[in-house]
């Protein structure tokens, strides 16, 4: 049930499959939206730091990684009953591969989310939904406070560590031989 203006309604809940259709038919063109947990959301529009800090930290990722993994910027990704569009997304490689299906999660090494206007959302809806996909590894990065928050090892849908990090040196778990100077995103050096 939702409360609209007083008035208790019943929402209808989206599957996987009737949201690709509606893609399909173009009854979403021209929205940014995405789903989840079944509700179609209306995404919040990227300011210039948004934009800015994500193009820089992709690069990065690519310079670094190279062909061990595949970086997609703010594309879709399919799990049980969501298909969000985190603002970065390290995937398995080849790209190719992703050519008929978004990424699985399986397929999944690492999510980030850049935030900016949606910290609250990016905390605790999408940690939870990304943790009961079994998404090892999950960055926010809050450039308005200049903090990290990394969370990992998911376990019976929630992840069992997380801390927040505003100074320092990060390394993803699965890739330990690339280094995020945090000094360096908040000044916007890393590229």
């Amino acid at each position: 049930m939702v409360d609209v203006i007083g008035a208790n309604l019943t929402v209808a809940k989206w599957s996987i499959d009737d949201y690709h259709r509606m893609i399909e038919a173009e009854i979403l063109i021209g929205r940014k939206v995405e789903l989840l947990d079944g509700y179609i959301l209306e995404m919040s529009p990227e300011g210039p730091l948004h934009k800015d800090s994500g193009e820089g930290l992709v690069n990065y990722l690519r310079q670094r990684l190279g062909d061990k993994a595949w970086v997609r910027e703010a594309g879709p990704i399919t799990l049980e009953n969501s298909e969000p569009e985190p603002d970065i997304a390290v995937v398995q490689s080849p790209r190719s591969r992703y050519r008929d299906h978004h990424p699985y999660p399986e397929e999944i090494f690492w999510l980030i989310e850049i935030s900016n206007s949606t910290l609250s959302k990016d905390l605790t809806e999408k940690k939870r939904i990304y943790a009961q996909s079994g998404i090892p590894e999950y960055w926010v990065v809050a450039i308005k406070n200049r903090e990290v928050y990394v969370f990992r090892d998911a376990v019976d849908g929630d992840y069992q560590y997380g801390e927040k990090f505003s100074t320092g040196t990060l390394k993803p778990i699965a890739f330990p031989e690339i280094e995020i100077s945090l000094e360096s995103l908040w000044s916007g050096d890393i590229y």
